[in-house]
């Protein structure tokens, strides 16, 4: 199931894409589906005549995994990590699909990172990782945008990872997905930049979700994103970037600077 959260002019609203008689539609639903009871609304909108909001907008954060694929470690010159290395984006970091990522003045080198993200349904705190399927809403695309020279200037990632606009994410929520082996990339243009699959995740779904959940509570709302594959690269004004994963859709995102 596809969960979508849009707007066609009004207040923005939640509903479920389905296809139609080989068209996608949007059948509108009252509620969240993260917190409160959802009702259909009756109303079916085509999905090309909707503007997607990001699926979900955290009310307490976004948990990051850096380093769990092997050969973007490499690429970048660093050691795969012990244990997981995780870092925090704030909700105001998070724009949808078709939103501008505006590049952060301190910077003159943002990287792309297509990434799989998590999105939490309920309560989780030391959990097991068999327990991980049951406090999964579903999954969305997201990019990890990134500010390369301060990353590597700093030792906190703060600066470099936080800043507005930096964590798209869309173009919806999957609720049937599996995440073990699914092909994941991005694209700059009609430049092809990440080709990886989630298979190379040196921590699965489930390891993450049940670690993060020993360090924090997860709640509903709660993103985690997954990490990226080798591939990532630097991003410029006036381009278009694509994350794709195989089972999930598209992602697309101008960049800008102001």
């Amino acid at each position: 199931m596809r969960i979508v959260r849009y707007t066609t002019g009004e207040d923005p609203m939640y509903g479920i894409v389905q296809d139609k008689d080989g068209t996608d539609m949007v059948y509108g639903l009252t509620g969240d589906p993260l917190y409160t009871e959802i009702r259909p609304t009756g109303k079916i909108t085509p999905l090309a005549d909707v503007r997607l909001l990001a699926p979900v907008i955290p009310r307490s954060k976004v948990v990051c995994v850096g380093r769990n694929y092997a050969a973007h470690a490499a690429e970048l010159g660093n050691e795969v990590p012990e244990q997981p290395l995780l870092f925090l984006k704030p909700n105001t970091a998070v724009i949808g699909p078709g939103d501008p990522v505006v590049l952060p003045s301190y910077s003159d080198e943002v990287s792309l990172e297509a990434e799989l993200a998590v999105v939490v349904k309920t309560i989780a705190k030391d959990i097991d990782p068999e327990q991980a399927p049951q406090v999964i809403l579903g999954y969305t695309c997201a990019n990890d945008f990134t500010a390369r020279d301060v990353q590597r200037a700093e030792k906190q990632w703060f600066r470099a990872k936080a800043f507005d606009t930096s964590c798209p994410l869309g173009p919806w929520i999957e609720t049937d997905f599996d995440p073990a082996a699914a092909r994941i990339g991005s694209v700059v243009d009609d430049e092809v930049a990440q080709d990886g699959t989630t298979a190379d995740m040196l921590r699965s779904v489930p390891e993450l979700i049940a670690e993060i959940s020993r360090v924090v509570t997860l709640l509903p709302g709660d993103v985690v994103l997954t990490g990226t594959p080798a591939g990532v690269r630097t991003v410029a004004e006036g381009s278009q970037v694509f994350v794709t994963i195989e089972g999930i859709g598209t992602l697309s995102n101008p960049i800008v600077r102001r």
